[in-house]
């Protein structure tokens, strides 16, 4: 049995641990308003604008999670030259969030993905972004930063985004790094670079996205899915999310399925980030996977009750299990 004695202790030790977030850095605009009326110039709402908010998103708000969580963050990726850019440095900053990693280059834009809200949905989105991938001068940039951290790193995260950062060069070599340094390394992938991750110790993909790394449209055996996938990659462990019906871990030797505990799903946006960050972070400060998996599950829970991309405390984890479990087993 694990008590709750035992939460409270893995959350104490939050606060001692440090993480590099390595992926796609972005910033994500909310313009929320009410619509009262259709245009007269064509037949769209008119959304008379209340507010107007950024948040970090991509990578970045995979960092803004872990600093909620009062743990020491790294960024390392690439923005633009331009104001966006500026803004998001400053954004990490002000959550107390490492940003020498971060590179700047003139070649492309900083990722921003405006949403415009009205009425709790979202009406529109629009894209700001270039996806072709990073030069070697600044995969080399990044790798020289990191190197720089290593003494200091618990785990690395790569969130992967597919906007150009995490080259095949680049992922490989953070990899190899971290293996030869015993430093924790996962990964949120997008499908199509899933070989790019071979060896990683972990990885948090949804069913869909597992489906998409193994070339599958149908799929009757989830089970076998994350152990094919597992086994594909040379991964320690896999941590293979399905949505309403919650989680399953896939260790060396067991398949532990979790179920979910989520009221009310009222948006998904930057659950996954939540996820990869509250499931590291367990896991280094001494949580065994399958406890690391029960914490990002409950944290899941609390973000998706919200709108927009969101974080979590280490309060709001305590209360949530407070009304989900009594003890794990």
């Amino acid at each position: 049995m694990v008590a709750k004695t035992r939460l409270i202790d893995i959350l104490d030790k939050f606060k001692d641990m440090t993480i590099a977030v390595i992926g796609d850095m972005m910033l994500d605009d909310y313009i929320i308003g009410e619509v009262t009326r259709i245009s007269p110039e064509a037949p769209v709402p008119v959304v008379n604008v209340k507010e107007e908010r950024f948040v970090l998103g991509g990578g970045a708000n995979v960092l803004n999670n872990l600093s909620a969580l009062s743990c020491k963050c790294h960024s390392f990726g690439v923005i633009g030259d331009d104001g966006n850019g500026n803004r998001l440095l400053n954004e990490l900053k002000k959550e107390k969030i490492d940003t020498v990693g971060v590179v700047i280059a003139e070649d492309r834009p900083t990722i921003v993905k405006r949403r415009i809200i009205a009425q709790h949905q979202q009406l529109l989105r629009l894209d700001w972004e270039d996806k072709k991938d990073i030069t070697p001068y600044h995969e080399e940039l990044i790798i020289k930063n990191l190197k720089s951290h290593l003494d200091k790193l618990d785990a690395i995260i790569l969130s992967d985004y597919d906007k150009g950062v995490l080259t095949p060069t680049l992922a490989k070599k953070v990899i190899e790094i971290a293996r030869e340094n015993n430093i924790i390394v996962t990964v949120d992938p997008k499908p199509s670079n899933a070989l790019n991750y071979m060896g990683a110790t972990s990885m948090t993909p949804n069913r869909k996205e597992a489906m998409e790394c193994m070339g599958l449209s149908v799929i009757e055996d989830t089970e076998k899915l994350g152990l094919e996938l597992k086994a594909k990659l040379n991964l320690d462990n896999l941590l293979l999310t399905r949505s309403e019906e919650g989680m399953s871990i896939f260790l060396e030797d067991e398949i532990i399925n979790i179920p979910t505990f989520a009221k009310e799903v009222y948006d998904v946006t930057g659950a996954g980030d939540t996820v990869i960050s509250v499931f590291t972070l367990a896991a280094a400060a001494g949580a065994s996977w399958h406890e690391a998996a029960k914490i990002a599950n409950v944290a899941a829970g609390v973000v998706v009750g919200r709108m927009g991309t969101s974080t979590v405390t280490k309060e709001e984890i305590i209360e949530f299990y407070d009304k989900i479990y009594h003890e794990w087993k």
